[in-house]
C-alpha cells in the first residue's frame, strides 16, 4: 500500500472519505485490486476558495481529454481579466441535462469544479426567443492557462495544432455527446464554427488515429461545415467510444 501526502490529484476512479475518521483518511479506488490512499494532515483548514495561481498541475490525461473534447464542441475556456488564470465552461440545452449532470459528476470527482449540481436557467437570445440551458465551470488554474492559449487567437476559438495528441478515446466520446448527432447511418459532428481547412486537419485526425473514415460536408449555410462519419467507419467508431458513451446518449452511435 502506497499513501501519499494530501494535495490536489486527477485520478481516474472512485473517491472514498472515511468520516468516522473526521475525513481525515481518504482514497481512490482505481479498480478491484488498486487504491490510492491519502492522509489530511490534523492541522489542515479546507478553505473555501482558492486563487488561480494556488492551483497548479500537472492534470493527468483523462481531464486534459475530457477538456479537449468538451472544447470541439459547445465549451468554452475563459482567461480571467487579471491573467491569473483559466476555466472553462461546460454548457448544453436541457434536453441534454443527464449529460451534464454526468460530466458534472465526472470533473467533480476529479476535484475540479464544485459539487454544486448544475440547475436549468433562462438564456435570452436573437430574435427575443428565450432558451433552456444548463451550465456549469471548473475552478480557475494558472496550468489551463496553456490550454487556452492554444485553442484561442484573437478571442476566437481555433483547432489546435496539438489536437492530434489529446484527441484520445474519451475525448471523441466527449465531442460525440456534446455535439454530434446520428445522420442517415453515419454520424454527424457539428463544427460549424470552424473553418473548412480546421475541419479538414480534423478528419485527417480521425483517420490518422483512428482509421475512421469521413468527409467534410456543408451545413447548408455559408461558410459553415460539418464533419461526417461514413456508415462503413461506425463499427469501428462504437468498439471505441462505447466504453464512454452514457446510455442517454447510445442513439448517437446505434
Amino acid at each position: 500500500m502506497y499513501v501519499l501526502p494530501f494535495g490536489q490529484m486527477s485520478l481516474w476512479g472512485y473517491y472514498y472519505s472515511l468520516k468516522w475518521l473526521k475525513n481525515k483518511l481518504s482514497f481512490f479506488k482505481l479498480n478491484e485490486k488498486f487504491y490510492i490512499y491519502y492522509i489530511i494532515p490534523l492541522n489542515y483548514k479546507i478553505k473555501n476558495k482558492y486563487k488561480g495561481w494556488q492551483r497548479i498541475g500537472p492534470h493527468n490525461i483523462d481531464i486534459i481529454s475530457i477538456i479537449f473534447g468538451s472544447l470541439l464542441g459547445d465549451a468554452h475556456g475563459e482567461k480571467g481579466k487579471s491573467g491569473v488564470g483559466t476555466c472553462i465552461t461546460f454548457y448544453q440545452e436541457d434536453s441534454h441535462v443527464e449529460y451534464i449532470y454526468w460530466l458534472h459528476n465526472l470533473i467533480f470527482s476529479r476535484g475540479y469544479c464544485s459539487e454544486t449540481v448544475p440547475v436549468v436557467t433562462n438564456k435570452l437570445v436573437k430574435g427575443g426567443k428565450v432558451r433552456k440551458i444548463v451550465r456549469f465551470r471548473t475552478w480557475t488554474y494558472t496550468s489551463f492557462n496553456w490550454i487556452h492559449d492554444v485553442w484561442y487567437v484573437d478571442g476566437i476559438k481555433k483547432i489546435p495544432s496539438c489536437i492530434d495528441i489529446y484527441l484520445t478515446p474519451l475525448s471523441l466520446a466527449i465531442w460525440i455527446m456534446d455535439d454530434g448527432s446520428k445522420s442517415s447511418e453515419g454520424l454527424k459532428l457539428c463544427t460549424n464554427s470552424y473553418a473548412y481547412s480546421e475541419c479538414l486537419f480534423l478528419i485527417k485526425i480521425l483517420n490518422d488515429k483512428f482509421k475512421l473514415k469521413a468527409s467534410v460536408q456543408s451545413a447548408g449555410k455559408k461558410d459553415q461545415y460539418i464533419i461526417y462519419i461514413w456508415k462503413e467507419s461506425m463499427p469501428i467508431l462504437r468498439e471505441i467510444v462505447n466504453p464512454f458513451i452514457i446510455t442517454q446518449m447510445k442513439y448517437k452511435i446505434i
